[in-house]
């Protein structure tokens, strides 16, 4: 029983291990896309993009969403989240806007490309369908800026 335990223990922390290293691997593809950014501003860019795309989404597609990510992600994606505000209705500016805003973008980088790429690293790792399903039920002139 005890060796039971120690096993499960270990599995738990690979489980730890394994979410980091995705978690850096979603970091790492959008700071090399945005030609070598740091890692802070690369987590800062998936954050806000998280947090903006969330915010837009009923809560039943925020949680569809949400149950796709990798663990540490997730929590990221969940943070702050207060569902009885969603969804929040957002024209593309103030897509725009509310993700500069998140990032703390500075006037040098191009939230065009930064909004593009976070949602390409989301699209190349989670399930083709529930990402589409999700870009869908966005309005037209906000999908258009991420695909």
């Amino acid at each position: 029983m005890a060796v039971r335990k120690a096993v499960k223990a270990l599995d738990d922390v690979d489980v730890i291990d394994t979410t980091v290293h995705k978690t850096y691997r979603w970091i790492d593809q959008i700071s090399e896309e945005l030609g070598g950014i740091g890692r802070r501003e690369a987590y800062r860019d998936l954050r806000a993009f998280l947090h903006t795309l969330r915010d837009r989404l009923t809560v039943d597609l925020a949680a569809q969403l949400g149950a796709q990510l990798p663990m540490l992600v997730r929590g990221i994606y969940y943070e702050d989240w207060d569902p009885s505000h969603a969804p929040v209705k957002m024209k593309a500016e103030e897509f725009v806007e509310t993700f500069i805003d998140r990032a703390l973008l500075p006037p040098e980088r191009e939230p065009l490309a930064a909004l593009k790429v976070a949602a390409d690293v989301l699209r190349q790792h989670v399930t083709e369908g529930e990402v589409e399903h999700v870009l869908q039920s966005l309005p037209r002139e906000i999908r258009a800026l991420i695909e």
